[in-house]
């Protein structure tokens, strides 16, 4: 069986999400929540749950925004860092 990226969702309140999506994405969101049951044992009731977690799947593993976060942050230290010129 193979492994898809998402595990178990957690079992928080729900959250009211208001998107369009392509016909196409839809019909994917409702196979991935059919086979995200399946394998876990956690019916999706409602495939727009898994939005959330697959954006914060996709931000977590994507490298480029993660090196990009960085530097934004060394940038923001290194300005916090450095104290105000005297005139």
């Amino acid at each position: 069986m193979m492994k898809l990226k998402l595990g178990p969702l957690p079992d928080d309140k729900p959250v009211k999400v208001s998107v369009e999506l392509p016909a196409k994405l839809h019909r994917d969101l409702v196979a991935y929540a059919e086979i995200l049951g399946r394998q876990g044992g956690q019916v999706v009731e409602e495939p727009a749950r898994l939005i959330v977690p697959m954006l914060e799947r996709f931000i977590a593993t994507d490298r480029g925004f993660a090196k990009a976060r960085r530097r934004v942050s060394e940038n923001h230290q290194e300005r916090d860092s450095v104290p105000p010129r005297v005139q």
